[in-house]
Order: C-alpha cells, then sequence, then structure tokens
C-alpha cells in the first residue's frame, strides 16, 4: 500500500519541483516503485522528467474535475520502476470548475486510493497557492514535506501554510502530518541562508531533514533538458544531496539494509547511475 507524500509551499521558487521529481527519481531508483503526480497548472514536474505538458494527455485535469481513473493516465519514464501522472495546460481552469462540484476536496484522494497497490510511494508536486488543488492533494496525502529556500522571504508565510495543514488535518484528513522541513537552494557562504538555517532548525526541530540541498548550477540546468539530477548531472553536488536526501527519507521509515546500503562504497549518486 503506497505511502502518499505531498511536496508543498505557499511560496514560489524554494526548490518544490525540483524536489518533488528528485525525491520521486531517487527513490525509483533506489527500486522503490513511486508515482509523481503533477498537479501544478504550470506543468514543470511534468516537462522535468521528461514530457512535454502541453501534451501530456490524459492528464490529472481527467482525474480530478471528470473522474476518470487514475490508472488510464499513468505513464512510464526512462527510469523502469518511476511513473508519472502528469498535468496539462487545462488544468488552469479546474480550480473554478471545481468550486460547484460534489466532494471536490477529495477527488484526487478517491483516485490515488484505487491504484495505492502498485506503488510504495505516491509523490505529489503542488501549485505554490492554497487553492483547491492543493487542498486536494493534502486531503489525498499520508505526509507533508516543506520545501524552504536559505533566504529570508522563505520563511514569510510558512506559519499560515502549516495552520492551512492543520486545518486540513481537522477538516478533512485525520492522518495527515508534517514529514519535515527541507532546506533548498542553501549558499552556506552566506551569512543570511545561515541565520534561516538556524530559524528554520528552531521551527521544525527534530522533524528538519539532516540533509541540505545546496545551490547547484545542474539542479537549476536539469529542468531545461527534462532530466531529473540523475541523468543531466549524476556526479553534481546536487544529485550527491538528492540522493543522501531519498535515503535519509527511507531510513526513517527503517528501510536500510537493501536500498539505502546498495553502493555504500561508492557515492549514492554514483550507485543510481549506474542503474540509468
Amino acid at each position: 500500500m503506497a505511502e502518499t507524500i505531498v511536496v508543498a509551499n505557499q511560496k514560489g521558487g524554494v526548490g518544490k519541483t525540483t524536489t518533488a521529481i528528485n525525491l520521486a527519481a531517487a527513490l525509483a531508483l533506489l527500486k522503490q516503485s513511486t508515482l509523481l503526480i503533477d498537479v501544478d497548472p504550470q506543468g514543470n514536474a511534468t516537462s522535468g522528467i521528461g514530457f512535454d505538458h502541453n501534451t501530456f494527455t490524459p492528464s490529472v485535469y481527467n482525474v480530478i474535475v471528470e473522474l476518470m481513473p487514475l490508472e488510464k493516465t499513468i505513464k512510464g519514464t526512462i527510469i523502469p520502476t518511476l511513473y508519472v501522472c502528469g498535468s496539462g495546460p487545462e488544468l488552469v481552469g479546474a480550480e473554478v470548475e471545481l468550486v460547484p462540484a460534489l466532494a471536490r476536496e477529495s477527488r484526487l484522494k478517491g483516485a490515488i486510493s484505487a491504484v495505492k497497490d502498485r506503488f510504495k510511494f505516491i509523490i505529489i508536486d503542488c501549485p505554490p497557492s492554497l487553492g483547491l488543488l492543493t487542498i486536494n492533494a493534502l486531503n489525498a496525502a499520508n505526509k507533508v514535506i516543506i520545501p524552504i529556500q536559505g533566504e529570508y522571504y522563505s520563511m514569510e508565510g510558512l506559519a499560515h501554510f502549516l495552520q492551512t495543514i492543520k486545518t486540513v488535518k481537522s477538516a478533512l484528513n485525520p492522518g495527515l502530518e508534517i514529514e519535515g522541513g527541507v532546506l533548498t537552494m542553501f549558499d552556506s557562504r552566506m551569512v543570511l541562508s545561515n541565520q534561516v538555517k538556524v530559524e528554520v532548525e528552531k521551527y521544525f526541530d527534530k522533524s528538519l531533514f539532516k540533509t541540505i540541498i545546496p545551490r547547484n548550477i545542474s539542479l537549476a540546468e536539469a529542468p531545461g533538458f527534462g532530466q531529473c539530477i540523475f541523468q543531466y548531472g549524476p556526479k553534481s553536488r546536487g544529485a550527491e544531496a538528492y540522493a543522501d536526501f531519498a535515503r535519509e527519507f527511507l531510513s526513517r521509515r527503517g528501510i536500510s539494509e537493501e536500498a539505502i546500503d546498495q553502493g555504500k562504497n561508492e557515492p549514492a549518486s554514483a550507485a543510481m547511475e549506474s542503474q540509468l
């Protein structure tokens, strides 16, 4: 039975989609069957994993608005254990179309329940907003991962977003929990980044991931080529960071002997590269 993880932050430009794509890819390369669902109308996770979001049909729009079975939208990727339900341009109008819809906050949850037996993990990339698409994702999820950029403005709105999670938990999804925060686009040379790190550590305490995702040119370039970091820059600092992040994610679930220890005598990203 799949565990569903939402990657979300109401602020844009914090590495949310980069984290969703590369966490999903890393888990798949660690032999965990993974489904990536893109519910952001911008379709960046869809294009970032190798598809044209303008022609991805049927898409998550058909699932949420038209109640199409999720199974009919899933496509395979270059990574044998990674699958995608992509976003298309029609998703832009979904928020408005859902307003009068019956059970509008539970459309995605119902669709996911029909495919949970196929996957170990389902990763959902959300839009940088708190509309009905994000509410659908949070209602369908077990856990939330919050990417936080190492800059001042990334802290603004965090309390509001955490309150939204609390509200969804209370009103719709009692099983929803915050997995934790992860620092992204981090530059240790900047005083401000280190100050934000101190504040984030206070905010999340033990739930903050120890792995820090650095600011890295390969991570910035990879989406333009429709590739995850393990395809585009497998030896980069970004690839190593996301490989470590996935292993830390799995270690929290007691998955360590086979998946995490494979290739333990070489860098994690190198072990993954050998599978591509």
